[in-house]
């Protein structure tokens, strides 16, 4: 039982989160999983979810911690600014996106999550699929993350949409054809419209 625990903990070293399922197939049942626990070799961050005892969070990995709670949520607003690099802004929570409708998961845990609802072709356009800790995060393009600033200024404040516009068109993450495409699905074309003309005038 010693080579299967050590097997679970270089798993959850090398990948940081696993579902109990992914654990359960490496060879132990529930019980001895429950007792890996009790002794502190691995720690239960969520319902379902387990990491390494020695986990130690940064924003990133909270970044890749949500998206795997939330595997139907999209990475959103100040956190995608995060994850591109292109904000000075350092979140306390991670911002994810789901659908109007859907049901909104309760998870207890160190990190702090801010569903943002998304309807339609807003919640559907622009996803992207990146690589954060070896764990695969669900995140909406830069151009769709920018027009998405915009959309919810009230909540993040219009100096981080700005910010996302200027640093992620001067770090050419997105062309202004593609601004102008993601401004008319999230319904901002006419907010965004004098800040894309200056930028094309200089």
């Amino acid at each position: 039982m010693e080579n299967k625990a050590e097997r679970v903990v270089n798993e959850l070293k090398r990948r940081g989160i696993l579902k109990a399922e992914e654990i359960l197939r490496l060879g132990i049942s529930r019980e001895y999983l429950r007792k890996l626990c009790r002794k502190g070799a691995v720690r239960r961050i969520a319902r379902g979810f387990y990491v390494d005892a020695g986990y130690e969070y940064s924003a990133m990995q909270s970044i890749a911690e949500v998206s795997k709670l939330v595997p139907r949520g999209v990475i959103c607003l100040l956190s995608a600014l995060r994850l591109y690099g292109f904000t000075t802004q350092n979140p306390f929570e991670v911002w994810i996106a789901i659908e109007r409708r859907a049901w909104k998961p309760q998870i207890k845990g160190t990190t702090r999550i801010r569903y943002i609802r998304f309807s339609g072709k807003a919640f559907r356009s622009g996803v992207q699929t990146k690589t954060v800790d070896n764990m695969k995060v669900r995140v909406y393009s830069p151009a769709k993350t920018a027009a998405d600033c915009f959309k919810y200024r009230n909540k993040i404040g219009l100096d981080a949409a700005l910010e996302a516009l200027r640093e992620g068109y001067r770090e050419k993450l997105f062309t202004m054809d593609e601004l102008w495409e993601y401004a008319k699905i999230c319904r901002v074309s006419n907010v965004m419209r004098p800040y894309l003309e200056t930028m094309t005038q200089r």
